[in-house]
């Protein structure tokens, strides 16, 4: 774990080859993420939820509503990389979105359950890959060419890095 509140498991790195080992561990840990995040939030009062993981951060509820948000799209991202050659896709803008009453009211059970959905129907696909199915590639307008292999690995760590920003604060808070 990083002393840095904003970045708790360090940043994103992936290596250049991926094995399948890696891949396997990383969707197991896709695969238990939603109760993860259940298990971290459940005993949370709306004060608690409503507290930023760190200062001019997102609080608790805006971190789970965003990463249904987030693996909403990654998902769209897998079936576009599955079924067209190399598609652009749209960047969204997450710091926005986190202000929409959609992500500042409802209780964190209703994002829960899009992540339950969104996690199952991801590690089925995963699951499901072809060997080349892993090379297959989305381009982001800024971030440039993503292979599949790659985006697995991204969105494990996505996960786990918000999971880390509510355990993070509640061990800081002593809850």
């Amino acid at each position: 774990m990083s002393s840095d509140l904003r970045y708790p498991i360090g940043e994103f790195t992936a290596a250049e080859t991926i094995s399948p080992a890696d891949r396997s561990y990383w969707i197991d840990q896709l695969r238990a993420l939603p109760g993860q995040v259940r298990e971290a939030i459940q005993n949370l009062n709306d004060e608690q939820l409503n507290t930023p993981y760190r200062p001019g951060g997102w609080n608790v509820r805006q971190v789970v509503h965003h990463l249904a948000d987030s693996h909403m799209n990654a998902l769209l991202r897998i079936k576009l990389a599955l079924t067209e050659e190399e598609p652009v896709i749209k960047p969204y803008e997450e710091t926005l979105w986190a202000e929409l009453p959609d992500s500042l009211l409802p209780p964190p059970e209703v994002s829960l359950k899009i992540l339950d959905g969104i996690h199952a129907r991801m590690v089925l696909l995963f699951k499901n890959f072809k060997e080349s199915d892993w090379q297959r590639t989305y381009v982001h307008p800024v971030n440039g060419k993503t292979r599949l292999d790659r985006h697995l690995g991204l969105y494990t760590w996505h996960g786990r890095h918000h999971l880390a920003h509510i355990t993070s604060l509640s061990r800081r808070m002593d809850w």
